[in-house]
């Protein structure tokens, strides 16, 4: 369980075979079977070292998400899972990507930077104004929805220490809705059925 709340950033050592290696400048003290959202994908560790680990990418997981991608070089946000007593100070993420957007538009505005995202008719009923969604791993609060795209207003902070700053348009991204909206929907979907 996760977040969405940056804490690290890592690059892309090694990638191979659904094997990747990835090398953090201020790697925590984690362990051999650790959950990591690595761009928003909950993948586990499997090889450490003092300044990198290692986790294995399945197939159901290149397919889904935007890991198909990945190379050598490239920047991952990283989270590491929540203990008890950690702060809740974006919404639950759980690092079950439900699918990849593109990137339609980067505005600024002032001091943010306003990123629209295609929307489609599979995510569209978990995607309300005001709610949560995770983009890379980011958690984020929708501003505007229309019928097939959605905006997201970045702040300057998040825009620094995460990869959405180098996202440009027709770039893809891990997707999570919020899971409380996918469980409303399907209780009301169950009463409706009756």
């Amino acid at each position: 369980m996760f977040t969405g709340l940056i804490t690290h950033i890592g690059t892309i050592n090694f990638f191979s075979a659904g094997r990747c290696e990835i090398r953090c400048k201020a790697l925590p003290n984690i362990l051999i079977g650790a959950s990591v959202a690595c761009s928003g994908v909950c993948l586990t560790v499997v090889e450490k070292t003092e300044t990198s680990f290692s986790v294995d990418i399945s197939e159901e997981t290149l397919m889904k998400t935007t890991a198909s991608q990945w190379q050598v070089g490239d920047i991952l946000n990283l989270e590491f899972s929540l203990k008890m007593g950690d702060e809740l100070g974006g919404h639950f993420v759980f690092g079950h990507v439900d699918n990849t957007i593109k990137l339609l538009d980067k505005i600024e505005q002032d001091k943010s930077t306003i990123l629209s995202f295609e929307l489609s008719k599979d995510l569209s009923p978990f995607v309300v104004e005001k709610g949560s969604v995770a983009l890379n791993g980011v958690s984020l609060t929708v501003n505007n929805v229309r019928e097939k795209s959605f905006d997201v207003t970045i702040i300057p902070h998040t825009f620094e220490v995460t990869n959405l700053k180098m996202l440009t348009p027709g770039d893809s991204v891990n997707v999570e809705v919020d899971m409380l909206a996918r469980y409303v929907s399907k209780q009301l979907e169950l009463k409706n059925a009756k």
